[in-house]
């Protein structure tokens, strides 16, 4: 065996050891309160080539029913992160199809062409809820690739998962005006123009993950409790698992979801926190193609 040989195998079985003690640290934590509390429908959750190793499908799934999340919106970089974890535990992941095969394509994809056939090839192969999560901002929206991502979208009766300013949102919607917009991070923007968009546009929603400016020691902003109060069926929460490194957050960030969700009137915590997701998704799913 040569030395190229050796390197791999020993780094092979080094991300074996690394995933096995992830596992074993996660089966032996402490049980949260999550499980017994409040059930989260995580609306942004990642498993991309760079968390397989780290996270080994079985700890992901583990963290998540640990957290309490009943349901989980999974999208990856490439779409095999996906299907591993869907394979998993089809009871709870609900397939998104990411335009990334690399991480790297994050940037690039709006002016690569290669990115549609990826995306035609996969729906043909997989059933999805969604397209996304896309990063797009501004003028890229309009870029032929996009168009054609908001094309297969409305072909496939899909939500489109959004990562993007209130601009491109707008653009989105220009090119169909019935697309089904899941505003990812509700574009880091704030109340008052995500109230202003979501007065607009009936089919756009928005999630919360990555965000901690709606709310602070277990109570809500007035800015955001007015939105949430306004648009009661219009807000998701999530995670946004982008690396290894924020898995282990899964479980601390649902309990503190239902901290400050803890202080809205329940009919609305418990739409946030997981009905409006199960509306949303609810029968979109079709059973695994052999």
């Amino acid at each position: 065996m040569g030395i190229e040989d050796w390197g791999s195998r020993n780094e092979d079985w080094g991300l074996k050891m690394r995933g096995l003690l992830f596992l074993l640290a996660v089966l032996l934590a402490p049980p949260g309160h999550g499980a017994q509390a409040l059930p989260i429908f995580d609306a942004h959750i990642h498993y991309s080539h760079d968390t397989w190793g780290e996270v080994p499908p079985k700890a992901a799934i583990a963290l998540l029913r640990k957290a309490g999340v009943v349901r989980a919106l999974v999208s990856s970089s490439n779409d095999e992160g996906t299907q591993m974890l869907y394979a998993e535990a089809p009871d709870l992941v609900i397939p998104s199809l990411r335009p990334y095969r690399t991480r790297g394509d994050i940037s690039s994809w709006v002016r690569d062409p290669g990115v549609i056939t990826y995306l035609e090839e996969r729906l043909k192969r997989y059933r999805y809820v969604a397209i996304g999560e896309f990063h797009v901002h501004g003028a890229d929206a309009d870029a032929p690739v996009v168009r054609r991502a908001v094309q297969l979208a409305r072909e496939h009766k899909l939500f489109l998962h959004a990562h993007s300013d209130a601009d491109a949102v707008e653009r989105l919607f220009k090119q169909d005006p019935n697309a089904r917009i899941l505003w990812a991070h509700a574009g880091f923007d704030r109340p008052e123009k995500v109230r202003e968009m979501l007065r607009r546009y009936r089919n756009l929603w928005c999630e919360l993950a990555f965000r901690t400016d709606h709310a602070s020691g277990g109570k809500v902003e007035p800015g955001w409790r007015a939105a949430f109060l306004e648009f009661p069926d219009r807000f998701l929460v999530g995670s946004d698992s982008y690396s290894a490194a924020r898995w282990p957050y899964v479980v601390e960030h649902a309990n503190w979801t239902r901290q400050w969700l803890a202080d809205l009137p329940k009919d609305v915590a418990e739409r946030i926190a997981y009905r409006n997701g199960e509306a949303l998704f609810r029968g979109m799913l079709a059973p695994r193609k052999p």
